[in-house]
């Protein structure tokens, strides 16, 4: 959706469409996020107390969704967009909610710390300085 609105900002699109309704609700983590969470289990986290709990996983996520359309709004917002963003609903919305539950983790003391547009900010960031270099690969 980076790439999408970008690209639409660079060629002065009117519009972008995203596929379905715009209504799913997503849940999303900056990757730093991931590395830590997994950095901090392999510290504190004995998998040996996990399965005599009867733990099969840890969820490793931020509790938090938003809907593909505010998803949107916001990644335009960050690159400066103007244009609309449309929906396509003749395109599937797929499952309708994707949410995970994190309490487990964060009961053993970790919790995400890039909020949403924190992380999208520095991912297009990366993605401006990386982009040539991506397209010639």
């Amino acid at each position: 959706m980076i790439r999408k609105i970008y690209e639409a900002k660079k060629k002065n699109d009117k519009s972008v469409t995203v596929w379905g309704t715009g209504n799913p609700l997503r849940e999303f983590l900056y990757v730093e996020d991931l590395a830590d969470a997994i950095i901090f289990m392999m510290e504190n986290v004995e998998a040996k107390d996990i399965y005599n709990n009867r733990i099969s996983h840890l969820n490793i996520g931020t509790g938090k969704d938003i809907s593909i359309i505010d998803l949107a709004k916001l990644i335009a917002s960050i690159i400066d967009y103007e244009g609309d963003i449309n929906c396509d609903s003749s395109k599937p919305d797929g499952t309708p909610r994707k949410l995970l539950d994190v309490s487990r983790i964060n009961n053993l003391g970790w919790k995400y710390k890039t909020e949403l547009k924190d992380g999208i900010t520095k991912t297009y960031k990366w993605f401006k300085e990386n982009i040539e270099i991506w397209r010639e690969n």
